[in-house]
C-alpha cells in the first residue's frame, strides 16, 4: 500500500535567530497545520525578542539555487514569501517562481520589523509591486505595508478596502489588509474580485507578540497547500493565529513569542501545570 504524500509548502524568507518570526515561525506553522515545510533563506538576521541587531543578505543567485533545488525535487503545493531584503532578490524570486508555474503564492510584504529595522529597501518595494504582486494569489499587508504599496494613508475601513482594490489591480487574486493596528475592534478586510469581506476578531489583552504576520501568512499557505479555497484558508489562518497569540509566552525580555503548537491540527498540548513554587512544568 502506498502512503499518501503529505502536502508541501515552501517559505522564502529571512531567518530569525530568536525563532519567533521568519523562516522558523513558518516551519513551526507548517508543521502545526499538517504540512511538510521546505525553506529558502533570503537573509540571516541576528535578533531576539527585543529587536533586530544585524542583517546579512543572501546573494540572489544563491536564493535562486535554493528555490530550484526544492522545486525540482520536492515540488511545492503552495509557496509563501516573507522578508526579501532587496530588489535583486525580489526579481529573482518572481522570475524563478513564474518559471516553475507555482500555483499558490502567498506574498507577505515584509518591510519593517516591529522594532523599526528596515527589511526591504526602496527599490525592493518597486520590484515587489512589479514582479511578485502580479503573480500572487494572496497578499497580506498590514496597514503600514498597505500604505507603502499604494502610496496613501490607510487608517480606516474605507481606506483598507480602497487599498485592497488597488492591489488587486496589480494582479493579485485576493488581498487581506490586516487591521490589527487599528484602534478598537481588530478587523481584517479581505478584498477579491467577487467583493469585500470583513473578518472581525476579539482584541487579546497582551503586548503585540513577535511574528504574527509571518504566522498568519504561513497558515494561509498551509491551508492552500492542503486544497482549501482562499476564503477558507484565510478564516482558518485567522483562527489559528488568534490561538497562537492567546497562548503567547514571554521567553525573553522583549515581546512575547507565539505558541505555534497550541493551534496544531496534529498534536494537542496538555495544559501547563505549575509547581508549588510557581515554576511551569
Amino acid at each position: 500500500m502506498t502512503r499518501a504524500r503529505a502536502p508541501r509548502a515552501l517559505s522564502i524568507a529571512g531567518s530569525d535567530s530568536g525563532a519567533g518570526a521568519g523562516i522558523q515561525a513558518d516551519l513551526k506553522t507548517f508543521a502545526a497545520r499538517g504540512v511538510y515545510g521546505c525553506t529558502v533563506i533570503t537573509a540571516l538576521t541576528a535578533q531576539n525578542t527585543r529587536g533586530v541587531r544585524a542583517v546579512m543578505p543572501v546573494p540572489a543567485a544563491f536564493v535562486r539555487a535554493q528555490i530550484e533545488a526544492v522545486l525540482e525535487d520536492f515540488g511545492a503545493d503552495a509557496v509563501k514569501t516573507g522578508m526579501l531584503h532587496d530588489a535583486e532578490v525580489v526579481t529573482t524570486v518572481g522570475a524563478t517562481l513564474l518559471g516553475h508555474r507555482v500555483r499558490h503564492l502567498v506574498v507577505d510584504p515584509v518591510m519593517v520589523a516591529k522594532d523599526g529595522a528596515q527589511l526591504l529597501d526602496a527599490d525592493g518595494l518597486d520590484a515587489l509591486r512589479r514582479d511578485l504582486l502580479s503573480i500572487a494569489e494572496v497578499v497580506t499587508p498590514n496597514l503600514a505595508e498597505a500604505e507603502a504599496l499604494v502610496g496613501y494613508e490607510v487608517a480606516d475601513r474605507d481606506a483598507m478596502e480602497r487599498a485592497g482594490r488597488d492591489l488587486l489591480a496589480l494582479g493579485a487574486r485576493a488581498v487581506v489588509v490586516k487591521g490589527g493596528h487599528l484602534a478598537g475592534e481588530p478587523v481584517d478586510v479581505v478584498v477579491t474580485r467577487g467583493g469585500v469581506e470583513a473578518l472581525r476578531g476579539a482584541r487579546i489583552a497582551i503586548a503585540a507578540p513577535h511574528g504574527t504576520g509571518c504566522t498568519f501568512a504561513a497558515a494561509i499557505t498551509a491551508e492552500l497547500a492542503k486544497g482549501a479555497s482562499i476564503a477558507a484558508a484565510v478564516r482558518a489562518a485567522k483562527r489559528y493565529t488568534a490561538t497562537c497569540i492567546r497562548h503567547a509566552q514571554r521567553l525573553g525580555g522583549g515581546r512575547p513569542v507565539l505558541e505555534h503548537l497550541r493551534g496544531s491540527t496534529t498534536r494537542r498540548l496538555p495544559p501547563r501545570r505549575t509547581t508549588r513554587r510557581g515554576a511551569v512544568r
